[in-house]
């Protein structure tokens, strides 16, 4: 794995949308000796599929998942995730996520969640979505929201399980933890580092789907809060 170079992988379907990401990320502080390279995955039948597609003609020792319509705003990202990764024990970093995943298996219903994300789901409209703030640089948790996902090593996303679009964040998060790396959120009480421009929606119903299958496989690792 090349240490000096981080990819940028984002599965895409809108053009509009993928512009607009790729554009805050050329305009991100490249530290001296680092390279970057953007990659877009088009026509992916899942997101773990277009992930492990790129994942595997990738050298990048630093790979970074967001989503085409994830906008990093934190110019000096780089510096901050290789000051993080700077701990080998840290195998991912999510901007938004819980300690530990509720018996339901979605990082939102958690009872601590941490992070800290602007969501901009409607023009004019926008949310600063802050939950708690670390202590120190970071906070770990069990599971991080897909919208943004740093990582260090290369692990194979669950496209045996996860053929859509739903909980491949969270499971690959729980395969992190299973091969023994930690998952963490930083601090962003300073400032937030991303902007997600998600359109409001409903719930996709096959959600629940992915749902099952996810508590199937982690459900016994689980420790729920009450």
């Amino acid at each position: 794995m090349n240490a000096e170079k981080v990819a940028f992988i984002t599965c895409v379907n809108s053009d509009y949308w993928y512009d607009e990401c790729t554009l805050y990320l050329r305009s991100l502080n490249v530290p001296a000796g680092m390279s970057v390279e953007i990659i877009p995955v088009r026509n992916a039948a899942a997101m773990t599929a277009g992930y492990n597609s790129a994942m595997k003609n990738s050298d990048a020792k630093y790979k970074i998942y967001l989503h085409q319509d994830t906008l990093v705003v934190n110019k000096n990202l780089i510096a901050d995730l290789l000051k993080i990764f700077a701990d080998e024990t840290i195998g991912m970093v999510g901007v938004i996520g819980c300690v530990n995943l509720p018996a339901t298996g979605v990082w939102w219903d958690g009872l601590r969640t941490f992070g800290r994300v602007l969501h901009a789901c409607e023009p004019e409209s926008v949310v600063d979505s802050e939950c708690a703030e670390p202590e120190g640089d970071f906070q770990e948790v069990e599971a991080a929201d897909g919208l943004f996902l740093a990582t260090q090593y290369d692990l194979p996303w669950r496209e045996d399980l996860f053929d859509g679009w739903h909980l491949y964040d969270s499971s690959q998060c729980m395969e992190f933890q299973r091969a023994s790396y930690r998952v963490v959120v930083p601090n962003q009480r300073a400032d937030f580092w991303c902007i997600h421009c998600p359109k409001e929606k409903p719930l996709d119903p096959k959600y629940r789907r992915y749902q099952k299958i996810f508590l199937r496989e982690y459900g016994g690792e689980l420790n729920p809060e009450v």
